[in-house]
């Protein structure tokens, strides 16, 4: 993992974080990207001095927001129409489920809260344009979310890339993506165990029934 994404950073350069960061933040089909990681990795490198923060940072930040209306866009105009059995293979229906509790347990700041969790992040904007949500109070959360995940990330990642030697970068950077990574994840894990335990009590009820 660790050695992908600095693959990926250091052949694609800025253009690749970018392109990583809009594809995740709206299409559906790049729900399994590493988006958390990579903005951290993509800040370690910044503060290396091996691209320019300044840049490096608008530029997710740009890329997160118009990715996340392109997604509500799509689910505004395409809705379920692009959920069948052709498709589920990939989305599976469990997922877009796991994004509509989510979104009606949170409501709006669902869109700010799902920019820390993985495969919810992608779905989130589709379904809030499926549903109608306001634009002008979408396009708002959206941005909010964008500056604490693409800016605050990718910044959290040049601070401490300024801080680690140039000659242990390997050694340091590993466990912290790690890190990243089971934060990122853990959120959501905890969400379908819950989800799983309320179906488990609902069955027997049902079966009493």
């Amino acid at each position: 993992m660790h050695f992908d994404i600095l693959h990926l950073i250091e052949t694609l350069g800025m253009w690749g974080v970018w392109a990583v960061v809009f594809a995740e933040s709206g299409i559906l089909f790049c729900f399994f990207m590493p988006g958390d990681s990579l903005l951290f990795a993509a800040g370690v490198l910044a503060g290396q001095d091996l691209m320019p923060i300044g840049l490096l940072a608008g530029g997710c930040f740009i890329a997160a927001v118009t990715g996340n209306l392109l997604g509500y866009e799509i689910g505004r105009r395409v809705g379920m129409k692009i959920i069948n059995p052709r498709t589920e293979k990939f989305l599976k229906p469990e997922y877009l489920q796991m994004t509509s509790d989510f979104f009606e347990k949170h409501g709006k700041m669902a869109v700010v809260l799902a920019r820390f969790m993985p495969i919810i992040r992608t779905f989130t904007p589709f379904l809030a344009g499926m549903v109608g949500m306001s634009y002008r109070v979408f396009f708002i959360y959206t941005i909010v979310g964008a500056v604490f995940w693409a800016i605050g990330l990718t910044m959290l990642g040049f601070f401490l890339g300024d801080l680690i030697p140039q000659d242990k970068i390997d050694m340091y950077i590993l466990p912290i993506i790690v890190l990243i990574i089971l934060i990122s994840v853990l959120p959501s894990v905890f969400h379908i165990w819950k989800e799983m335990r309320a179906r488990k009590a609902v069955a027997p009820e049902n079966d009493k029934a």
